[in-house]
């Protein structure tokens, strides 16, 4: 990839699984529902993992410069 590009996307992943993960934790610590009308549990999961994978992404897009 090309350094500009990279760093972009890996700053955007990263920005947003890290405030997924954040909004996710405060939400679940307060006990409100993380998604209206869904399973609680399901619904913490899915938005947890959704955050790691955009970490991930984040980390791999930064590795790439």
């Amino acid at each position: 990839m090309e350094r500009g590009p990279a760093i972009f996307a890996g700053a955007v992943f990263a920005l947003f699984g890290g405030g997924l993960l954040m909004w996710t934790a405060a939400r679940v610590r307060q006990r409100e529902p993380v998604a209206h009308g869904v399973n609680p549990v399901a619904s913490a999961t899915f938005a947890s993992l959704a955050a790691l994978v955009a970490l991930g992404l984040g980390a791999w897009c930064l590795t790439r410069i």
